[in-house]
């Protein structure tokens, strides 16, 4: 399969690499020590395009396909995995579902805001007891007239202390398990609904997550996303999405803290020499260009899959897999190369490092990702 970018691809790809040099690199440090929300990148973000990437130019959107989303996300997310998730999250968990199953009206209410970084989304699945469990929701959904009345608790919720539009999934017929799912667009400033306290995290500091309580909040049963008990495939078909952008944050951390030592291995003496010339130093480079690039090998495959619109369940699982687990290898071989430095806050690999653990566990853990690989291996 050929990977050349076309010509839009890469002019996505370098418009992303430059707004992320100019204007979010200088304050990723501050982003992550103050555990800030990025709210004025974002809202540049949107006006370049890059919060819609995939939706198209008549609600907003920049109107690019998967693989510009990938390249964009990896830019992003090099010079700052918060700000990269916050972007990944509203393109691929709140715009994607609404532009596959959404109506003309639910598009029109929420989608060109979205698209254009005016209004942020989130995506409510997991809970204190139901993270890679679905059939293990407690959030009910009942119907009351011509509304649904919501109890339950959402967990982790990435963008939710700052979200407008909540793609929430809630029991609506609890007697069928994830066959009773249903999804719900939610406006996040409808009463009854409570945000806790913004979660403290290791890494990723300046995309805000936090549990959410629903008591008694009343949905329109207009706002019902595709068709009352079908939440379970939408959830499904936005992680497949979702994990397109995750593997493209994990890879952006990566080259990041590889970046870093290979620049750091070209200034640093010891012996009279740059340690690049020590061979333990080169084979640690080596290592973490390789996979680099055989992560971004499969990232590339999964986008393009989506664009050609088959199945990439096992390419998305897939790429997200490795990528995850990559980018935690060469942050910890980026440490390593700085030595003692690393360890400090104030060099980058020290923000590097704790950034990647995450991205192994959200949207899917490894130990998931190789359950949806090895069933459809099997399968076969």
């Amino acid at each position: 399969m050929d990977f050349q970018l076309t010509s839009e691809q890469s002019m996505i790809r370098d418009t992303a690499r430059e707004f992320a040099r100019r204007e979010v690199l200088p304050k990723a440090a501050e982003i992550d020590r103050e555990h800030r929300f990025p709210a004025d990148i974002v809202a540049k973000m949107g006006a370049l395009g890059l919060m819609g990437v995939m939706v198209p130019a008549e609600w907003q959107g920049a109107g690019m396909d998967a693989v510009s989303y990938a390249v964009a996300v990896e830019e992003i997310s090099r010079a700052c995995a918060s700000t990269g998730v916050i972007m990944s999250v509203n393109n691929s968990l709140a715009c994607a579902p609404l532009l596959a199953y959404g109506t003309e009206a639910q598009k029109r209410a929420w989608l060109p805001d979205l698209a254009a970084g005016r209004k942020l989304g989130c995506f409510a699945l997991s809970e204190p007891e139901a993270g890679s469990d679905p059939r293990a929701l407690k959030t009910m959904a009942v119907r009351s007239g011509d509304e649904f009345v919501v109890n339950g608790t959402k967990n982790f919720i990435t963008n939710g202390p700052h979200a407008d539009l909540m793609i929430l999934f809630a029991s609506t017929d609890p007697s069928a398990g994830a066959k009773g799912l249903s999804a719900l667009l939610v406006d996040m400033h409808s009463p009854g609904i409570k945000v806790g306290p913004a979660d403290m995290k290791m890494g990723i500091r300046g995309a805000a997550s936090a549990q959410i309580f629903f008591t008694d909040c009343r949905v329109p049963a207009d706002c019902v996303l595709g068709t009352v008990n079908r939440g379970y495939k939408i959830a499904l078909s936005s992680l497949d999405g979702g994990r397109i952008g995750i593997a493209a944050q994990a890879i952006g951390i990566a080259r990041a803290a590889f970046e870093e030592a290979t620049r750091y291995s070209l200034e640093r003496k010891t012996f009279g020499h740059p340690i690049a010339e020590h061979q333990a130093i080169q084979f640690k480079l080596a290592d973490m260009s390789t996979e680099i690039n055989a992560a971004r090998g499969l990232l590339m495959r999964a986008a393009a899959k989506k664009d050609a619109g088959g199945r990439y369940t096992t390419e998305a699982a897939m790429a997200k897999l490795m990528a995850s687990e990559v980018a935690n290898r060469a942050a910890k071989e980026a440490v390593q190369v700085f030595g003692g430095y690393g360890y400090l806050a104030d060099f980058p690999v020290e923000r590097h490092y704790r950034d990647a653990k995450v991205t192994e566990i959200y949207e899917g853990t490894s130990e998931i990702q190789r359950m949806v690989i090895a069933r459809n291996v099997l399968e076969a």
